[in-house]
């Protein structure tokens, strides 16, 4: 039979030999699915013209892949710098509302510190030049005045009695304000009154009722049988500071009754019924749960309650002016009597500067060691770690 006749079931340009599933350019000994321009040991993924970390749809001109994401990196248009108006533009923004601010910081805090420490070194009546420089011989002066040893220790009173009175007397109403009272509101609003009004007004109001004779403490001292007290209050070196805190106490507890209730209102209410429920009693709940919680708050209304007594001076100024005979004179009440009765301005400015050194010392030894872990974010008064 001629070798062109071909039978149906074969290609005719196939070898009749070779198996028809086979491509003829193969080695028939080798794996189908091998590529003819590849060894066996090859990767059949792999293009013959690019090494083995090269895609097999890529030409020998191709680039190898850990290099594309380089030149991707470096092929991508950078950021556009910000013009010198825009940045221009944002500076003037921060100056328009930082400069005013700064200004007055400058003017009316700063300035008046430079003044005073300047004129503390100087003996100086308010008028004329300042040229009789005298050093730190009105500080020496200042330490040396039984005085102003005594205003000091007078401040300290009013510190003591602040901590252990007024501050448990309005943590008490506060506490119980807090309760489901009827009218509870009126009686917030009664108690906050008397520190809206001013120090000058409250001072006249009170003046008015220790009025010797007339006044109505005496009148009232009189229906209790303390006859004793009758024209004393204000008028007595033994009697005129308690009188007096008894007025602070009546001005600025509703202030302190307000910080109480804000921060007992902030304490979850499900941490006292867990432990209502745990089987805490009203005062195990208070002195250990109700107390810690709230320690944050009490402890910046002893900071407000010391600075406060420290630089006190209008309300004591308007009711005794100081006496009688100095027994009721604070810091603050020597340092105006030196500079605006005396004109003794370089004595009053070390007055001022003494003054505003231990309340600045105060301020930075109290957030120091005791505010640092309600400024961390710690609620408890635990030690501070």
């Amino acid at each position: 039979m001629p070798s062109s006749v071909a039978t149906p079931t074969k290609d005719p340009g196939k070898d009749p030999d070779k198996d028809p599933t086979k491509d003829p350019g193969k080695d028939p000994d080798k794996d189908p699915t091998e590529d003819p321009d590849k060894g066996p040991g090859k990767d059949p993924t792999k293009d013959s013209g690019k090494g083995p970390d090269k895609d097999p749809g890529k030409g020998p001109t191709d680039e190898p892949d850990d290099e594309r994401p380089q030149d991707a990196v470096r092929a991508r248009p950078p950021a556009p710098a910000r013009s010198l108006p825009r940045e221009l533009g944002s500076w003037a923004s921060i100056a328009w509302f930082l400069v005013p601010a700064l200004v007055l910081f400058l003017v009316f805090v700063l300035a008046p510190i430079v003044v005073a420490v300047h004129t503390s070194f100087f003996k100086w009546g308010g008028i004329g030049p300042m040229d009789d420089f005298v050093g730190f011989e009105n500080y020496a002066r200042l330490f040396a005045d039984q005085v102003f040893l005594g205003d000091m220790g007078r401040g300290l009173y009013l510190i003591i009695l602040s901590i252990t009175v007024q501050l448990p007397f309005a943590l008490f109403t506060a506490v119980l304000l807090n309760q489901k009272l009827r009218g509870r509101a009126v009686y917030r609003m009664l108690f906050f009154a008397p520190y809206i009004l001013s120090e000058v007004v409250t001072a006249v109001l009170f003046a008015m009722i220790f009025l010797p004779g007339d006044g109505m403490a005496d009148h009232l001292a009189g229906a209790l049988g303390l006859e004793g007290l009758q024209g004393k209050w204000l008028a007595d070196p033994s009697t005129v500071m308690p009188t007096l805190f008894v007025v602070m106490t009546w001005k600025y507890f509703g202030f302190h009754m307000m910080l109480f209730l804000a921060g007992l209102q902030s304490i979850p209410r499900e941490i006292l019924d867990a432990a209502s429920i745990d089987g805490a009693g009203a005062w195990q709940r208070f002195r250990y749960v109700t107390l810690p919680l709230l320690g944050p708050t009490i402890r910046i209304s002893v900071f407000l309650s010391v600075i406060g007594a420290v630089q006190l001076f209008d309300l004591v100024w308007v009711m005794t002016a100081g006496g009688p005979n100095h027994s009721s004179e604070t810091m603050a009440i020597s340092m105006f009597q030196f500079g605006f009765k005396r004109y003794q301005v370089g004595y009053a400015s070390a007055i001022s500067v003494v003054l505003f050194m231990i309340s600045l010392v105060f301020s930075l030894f109290y957030q120091r060691y005791v505010l640092r872990r309600d400024l961390s974010g710690a609620v408890t008064t635990g030690g501070g770690r």
